[in-house]
């Protein structure tokens, strides 16, 4: 039931005892042995024939079918399954007709190398069968099949993982859907094209330009006509012209007040333009105010008999004279009217005690204002009516200011201080001046009003 060991025969061998001579078997073993042979001999021939047919799938990369063919030929061909169970066979046939005398040992050789060669036999089947699968299933492209044998290693999983995923190949379709563009990438891409497009398009001469309407991309503007250069030229001349009258109006300003009026009476004798000049700036700056203190006095002047005869010291242009119905004796240091008498206001052609009304109206200039309200008081007739109007930024003290005039023969009536660009006052007149003519007053003293450059 149990067969012996092949270190059973070899045992007393090694203990230096000589071998047992096997006992003769019995015709029915043999047959039973025989039997169990041949059924595992047609098992191991249907597991050949099962495997044979197929051929190996070769992978992308790998050898060819005549380089395969080529290296079995150069291999030692090794014993095939058929080989090993004829020469079973044979052998079989030498041990029957010498005997009973063969040993088991050799019969087991025989089986192992038989099945030996069946294992063979069954492990290149199976890798044949693996290659052939791997072919089928291996990617068209080499690098992606090598890429996916890659990451079937289990350590390059975190690595393959935060790659950046595989580019399709242009010959393969990717399963995912096209990414969508947003409005603006659309726009953006879309300008780029025409940008691209332009670029390299060939530049037409003017004669084969194509005569299409100008759009507005390709709007060109107009050539300069030769009136717009007379436009621009006579434009440039009136500001330049502007800012030079300006700059002379500042320097005629501040020499009425930095000096006398016999000095500014003969400056403006030599240049009779400048008066013109000075005028015209002056009204541009007056014009600026919200009430110009011409028409106050002429608002309250019309309230009063149109008997009162006016004197206006500093005229101007006449606007006061043309604004009322009492008769008005017209003085300045040039003449801008027909009505105007050109004279110092220091002394003007008129007699003592003949005007009911003395105006000074933004014209208490130079450094002798003293004169002018001493001028004033003699033609003025008793208990007349003196009126100034002068700039408020003059005034460093306006107490000390009416306390000069009372000392010159009036006194304060009215006072109007509310205007933020100048004040008003009205006195009366009271007698002839109380002080001497060496007698300083320093309340008469003024702030030179000199316009800033803007």
């Amino acid at each position: 039931m149990f067969e012996e060991p092949e270190w059973a025969e070899e045992a007393p061998l090694a203990a230096g005892l000589r071998p047992v001579a096997s006992r003769p078997r019995s015709a029915a073993a043999s047959q039973i042995r025989c039997s169990k042979r041949h059924q595992l001999l047609a098992t191991l021939r249907a597991l050949e024939a099962a495997s044979l047919p197929q051929q190996p799938p070769s992978l992308p990369g790998s050898d060819t079918e005549e380089e395969v063919v080529g290296k079995k030929k150069k291999r030692p061909k090794k014993s095939s399954f058929a080989s090993a169970s004829t020469e079973v066979e044979e052998k079989r046939k030498k041990h029957q007709k010498q005997g009973p005398l063969v040993s088991d040992s050799e019969e087991k050789k025989v089986e192992k190398k038989c099945c030996r060669g069946a294992f063979l036999v069954s492990d290149s089947a199976a890798e044949e069968k693996r290659k052939r699968k791997c072919q089928n299933q291996a990617p068209l492209n080499p690098a992606q099949h090598l890429d996916n044998v890659d990451q079937t290693d289990p350590k390059t999983w975190k690595s393959h993982a935060t790659d950046d995923p595989p580019k399709p190949s242009p010959g393969t379709t990717s399963s995912q859907p096209p990414h969508t563009l947003s409005r603006k990438q659309w726009r953006n891409r879309q300008k780029n094209k025409r940008r691209h497009k332009n670029k390299f398009r060939p530049l037409q001469p003017l004669d084969q330009a194509p005569a299409t309407a100008p759009t507005e991309e390709t709007e060109v503007p107009p050539a300069p006509s030769p009136d717009s250069h007379e436009a621009r030229a006579g434009a440039l001349r009136a500001r330049m012209a502007q800012r030079l009258d300006g700059a002379r109006f500042r320097y005629l300003n501040e020499q009425l007040y930095s000096g006398p009026s016999s000095a500014a009476q003969c400056l403006f004798r030599e240049d009779p333009e400048a008066f013109l000049l000075y005028h015209r700036g002056f009204q541009s700056q007056v014009k600026k105010w919200p009430l110009q203190p011409v028409d106050r006095i002429a608002r309250d002047l019309r309230q009063r008999p149109a008997s009162l005869v006016v004197a206006d010291f500093g005229c101007g242009d006449c606007r006061l004279a043309s604004s009322i119905r009492n008769p008005v004796h017209c003085f300045d240091l040039a003449s801008l009217d027909s009505r105007v008498t050109v004279c110092d206001m220091a002394q003007v052609p008129l007699e003592d005690e003949s005007v009911d009304v003395a105006v000074f109206c933004l014209s208490l200039m130079g450094t002798n204002i003293r004169d002018f309200l001493e001028e004033a008081n003699r033609v003025l007739k008793p208990e007349g009516l003196l009126k100034v109007a002068e700039v408020s930024s003059r005034f460093k003290d306006v107490r000390t200011f009416l306390g000069a005039v009372t000392k010159l023969g009036f006194k304060v009536i009215s006072k109007d201080l509310t205007n933020s660009h100048f004040f008003l006052f009205d006195f009366e007149k009271t007698g002839p001046p109380q002080v001497g003519p060496k007698a300083e007053l320093s309340g008469l003293k003024l702030q030179p009003c000199l316009y800033k450059r803007r």
